[in-house]
């Protein structure tokens, strides 16, 4: 095979992410104790603030911090005191603690792909975030380049592209997420690997549309020694 350039997110594609935040909204949800929202309702109000202050803060457990405290805030049925206010936050700061899980399959995966293609890794976040999750993960050695951007979006992806020099006929953008992975990706021009995560946050969850380059649909990551 002709060598390619495989650019690969992180989050939900190489470790486990949004499983701790799902969690730390759980525990959000029996502190709030709402009389009559579902925890379906209070998502929804909590979906609406994200979606708000992602533009301004961007993302990343502190930032959900952030968005956690505005949404009791909003719907406590009690007096909000500076307390509860601390309560909410370390629901999310806890998630910075959470252990680093590395996706089966990824790790051999990456040493399988490495010594045959051009690999580089690609996430959004915070940026301080991102790089303890990098470090922890024990991955950085497979990727002979590391980018952390505000926004994954088709402008970003065509900037990388001319940064590094790839050919994007032979650029493929491997990720969980329609929205941040695979839409932007085919819309600049390259190709892209779909590999879908049960817990994919739902902000990034929408229909794949098609581009110029080719989208492959995969089960698992370890398939990606089959086809690469």
């Amino acid at each position: 095979m002709t060598r390619q350039f495989l650019i690969v997110d992180a989050d939900d594609t190489l470790w486990e992410n949004n499983v701790y935040f799902e969690r730390a909204f759980d525990e959000f949800v029996a502190f709030l104790d709402h009389s009559s929202m579902t925890p379906q309702q209070i998502r929804g109000v909590l979906d609406e603030i994200e979606t708000a202050n992602v533009k301004i803060h961007g993302y990343g457990a502190l930032n959900f911090a952030r968005n956690l405290r505005e949404t009791y805030a909003h719907l406590a049925e009690r007096d909000v005191c500076q307390a509860d206010l601390q309560t909410v936050v370390s629901f999310a700061e806890r998630i910075l603690d959470c252990p680093m899980e590395v996706i089966e399959g990824v790790s051999e995966t990456l040493a399988y792909l490495s010594e045959r293609h051009d690999l580089i890794l690609f996430t959004k976040g915070h940026p301080e975030e991102q790089r303890l999750k990098i470090d922890r993960s024990d991955l950085a050695q497979y990727f002979s380049h590391t980018a952390i951007v505000k926004e994954k979006d088709a402008p970003a992806y065509r900037g990388l592209v001319k940064d590094r020099g790839f050919d994007p006929k032979h650029t493929w953008m491997i990720g969980n997420s329609p929205k941040s992975d695979i839409n932007p990706a085919l819309e600049a021009g390259l190709n892209a690997v779909f590999v879908p995560h049960a817990h994919t946050w739902v902000l990034e969850k929408c229909e794949i549309r098609p581009g110029e380059g080719q989208l492959l649909v995969l089960e698992q990551f370890g398939e990606l020694r089959k086809w690469f």
